[in-house]
């Protein structure tokens, strides 16, 4: 019931509150208004469930998504010319009605929770069997989830107790063979098998015990507790598997990122085209060289690939073993410092991004020489090479742009990209290229 609220929440909140405010102003819901409710409610639709987040975090989400859906209304308000059908005054008292709105209802259905739980019945009773680390992990966020109706009673496991986890979230209940008379006389709901996989015939028999139940059973497998990189389910010929490690860029993911990657590189290859001519000419009358530097980097796949930049140095190196750039290097022409201090020599990479060679936003490309040296020093270095190359990326918003001296920077760098994999949305990568745009103009990390 909650989770159906919460996909209606913000939709209804934005239609309504246009709808009032409309009706306030010009005495009457018009037909414009009545179109427009309509493109809101589908952009928005379904809301977004914020019922877990703090109060400050449900204001700035408010906020932040509120600002994009306004940007894309006046692109295409302009771009069609149908913003001219409302009223300035009415479109200026829905954008700051509109996130209030928002807000209220998401505070007013924190109030209303406990009660919308209250009406689909008593709390769903649950007991865990294997009291090991993914049993104590599932209990854990169980009990940390607010509103949730799932009551943990406790666990079952037939291991030496010296050999059980220690936790604050329920108690040790007995036995495996103790299991169906507890879960029968107890009215259990449900069971969670967290028993290792290669236990194959203790959970056999313990199924075939829980048959004469009626509750619903769910098989936590051991990777519960793995580091997942866009853990999913799915069947491969019939079969069904768990992804462990995936591309986020898969199905509608994957069209979704090159589209935008190529919309927004013609847009900012248009804009800067003065800027690249004359950064070309001034490297040419700075220092003998090409005007372009090219350097083998690992794309997609661990796959090689080629990437452009500025000619910032005197040398162009691409052996097996690179020096980093590193402060007052002498390698570094005069006008080369200035394009590295300000990010400009990444700009040719926006025609990798055309070639389809790299994206805007990714885990940005080490050289091959790197490649091959931290590969075996950071575990699950190569994961990063799941998607394809960025021009900038989490790791660069989040302090790690330029040199990284030594081990725990680049594994800092490392952890940044594996959570971007995990998290990535189109609303994120927007994020990254404004943060980025901001970091160029104060940050002087890179040389």
């Amino acid at each position: 019931m909650l989770s159906a609220v919460e996909a209606i929440l913000d939709p209804a909140a934005l239609t309504l509150s246009l709808w009032l405010v409309s009706v306030s102003i010009e005495g009457e819901l018009l037909p414009p208004y009545l179109i427009l409710a309509v493109i809101v409610f589908s952009i928005t639709f379904p809301g977004t469930s914020r019922l877990q987040s703090s109060i400050m975090e449900v204001i700035v989400d408010v906020f932040y998504s509120w600002f994009w859906v306004v940007l894309l209304l006046f692109f295409l308000g302009f771009a069609t010319g149908y913003i001219a059908e409302f009223s300035s005054q009415t479109l200026i008292t829905w954008l700051w009605v509109a996130p209030l709105s928002q807000v209220g209802v998401h505070l007013a259905l924190r109030t209303a929770a406990p009660y919308l739980l209250m009406l689909q019945g008593p709390p769903q009773r649950a007991i865990i069997v294997g009291m090991n680390e993914q049993g104590v992990a599932l209990a854990s966020r169980i009990q940390q989830t607010r509103y949730s109706k799932i009551e943990l009673s406790g666990y079952f496991d037939d291991r030496n107790p010296s050999r059980l986890y220690e936790t604050e979230h329920g108690q040790l209940l007995g036995r495996l063979r103790e299991l169906p008379y507890f879960v029968k006389e107890n009215r259990i709901q449900y069971i969670y098998l967290s028993l290792p996989m290669a236990s194959q015939p203790r959970i056999l028999h313990v199924l075939d015990e829980l048959k004469d139940t009626t509750a619903s059973i769910y098989f936590v497998p051991d990777m519960f507790i793995t580091d997942l990189i866009q853990g999913r389910s799915g069947t491969v010929c019939g079969t069904p598997v768990i992804s462990v490690c995936e591309s986020p860029f898969t199905g509608s993911n994957g069209l979704i990122k090159r589209v935008s990657d190529i919309v927004l590189s013609l847009l900012i290859l248009a804009l800067i085209s003065p800027l690249l001519l004359l950064i070309a000419a001034t490297i040419k009358l700075d220092s003998r060289g090409p005007i372009i530097f090219k350097q083998r980097r690992y794309g997609l796949d661990g796959e090689e690939i080629v990437v452009y930049k500025f000619r910032s140095m005197r040398v162009c190196e691409d052996g097996d073993t690179i020096r980093q750039a590193q402060k007052d290097d002498s390698r570094v022409t005069r006008f080369g410092a200035f394009l590295r201090r300000n990010s400009l020599d990444e700009l040719p990479q926006f025609v990798n991004v055309l070639q389809g060679r790299m994206s805007i936003v990714g885990p940005r490309p080490h050289a091959v020489a790197h490649n091959e040296i931290y590969r075996n020093l950071i575990k699950g270095y190569m994961i990063r090479h799941k998607v394809k190359p960025g021009i900038t990326g989490w790791a660069q918003v989040n302090g790690y742009r330029g040199e990284t001296r030594t081990l725990d920077k680049m594994q800092a760098r490392i952890d940044h990209d594996l959570d971007y994999l995990r998290n990535w949305s189109l609303r994120l990568d927007l994020h990254i290229i404004l943060k980025t745009v901001l970091i160029v103009l104060r940050d002087r990390a890179a040389y």
